[in-house]
């Protein structure tokens, strides 16, 4: 049972960064190689308002998600707002270069040194046994509930509400969705504040559970092949391409070496472009005009 419970919650670490993944493409077509190091700098933000800011953590967790979602929106505003209308190349290749531009900052600012953010938020993260021989800490199951509170608002968003099926009109179809009067600019920056926001999420929580620094960024780039093996432009794909990686990665790690755990996730990935190049759930059409 143990197994089991690692594997759902490393699925829900992907999960929840992988969505950021899938609302950026979905909408935009754009590949957000930065978005690991969003994920990173929403970890950090929460450092910076409990040390200079609040002592009290969930008032510097609301704080740290408030400036993450301010970040996403500056992030579209000052750079990709350039690139629309660019070639998708482009794009890639401004994120790709703009998340390295930020690790490096924030290497500066906070040096590579390792942080105890709980200890230093002042959140106790004990384990808890769910069954007998299953243990889960506190902060991982805060964070699998977080993971399914996340994809239900998202799957109502996007489906219910009017910015939401906005968004998926400009996702399938940009040139009639403007001549439908549809502001393109409003809703991708909408996606980049919640791609921003859901990644921070979980950016913060992952430091809480463990221990902050600028290696963290690795775990959103694993993330990336599970938004690939699910689909791109699926949210649910999301979810299932996700649990396939965890569940590589944990047997992996059980049964071999787990010196080869940041390698599953891309073994993986390899394997599904060879077999099925959209994705489980992704859409076929869209890969081909990419």
């Amino acid at each position: 049972m143990q197994i089991a419970v690692n594997i759902v919650v490393l699925a829900s670490i992907y999960a929840l960064i992988s969505c950021g993944y899938v609302l950026i493409y979905r909408v935009s077509r754009v590949l957000n190689l930065a978005h690991g190091e969003l994920m990173l700098l929403g970890a950090y933000l929460l450092l910076a308002t409990s040390s200079r800011i609040t002592p009290n953590p969930i008032v510097a967790i609301l704080l740290a998600a408030l400036l993450s979602v301010i970040v996403g929106i500056l992030v579209y505003l000052l750079l990709m707002r350039k690139m629309t209308g660019e070639s998708v190349l482009a794009a890639v290749l401004t994120t790709i270069a703009f998340g390295i531009f930020l690790r490096g900052l924030m290497t500066l600012i906070w040096s590579p040194q390792q942080f105890d953010v709980a200890r230093l938020i002042g959140i106790a993260n004990p384990a808890l046994e769910i069954i007998p021989g299953a243990r889960i800490s506190l902060m991982s199951a805060t964070l699998v509930v977080v993971t399914v509170i996340v994809y239900a608002v998202l799957f109502i968003f996007l489906r219910i509400t009017r910015w939401g099926m906005r968004m998926r009109a400009a996702g399938q179809n940009p040139l009639l969705a403007a001549q439908r009067g549809i502001e393109l600019h409003v809703v991708y920056a909408i996606a980049w504040c919640l791609s921003t926001f859901t990644g921070s999420a979980a950016g913060m929580l992952i430091a809480m559970d463990s221990r902050l620094d600028t290696t963290m960024v690795i775990i959103g780039l694993k993330a990336f092949p599970a938004a690939l093996v699910g689909g791109l432009d699926s949210l649910l794909g999301a979810i299932f391409g996700s649990l396939i990686i965890a569940a590589a990665e944990v047997w992996v790690i059980q049964t071999i070496n787990p010196l080869l755990a940041d390698v599953v996730p891309f073994l993986v990935l390899i394997a599904m472009l060879l077999i099925r190049p959209w994705g489980l759930f992704g859409t076929r059409e869209v890969l081909d005009r990419v």
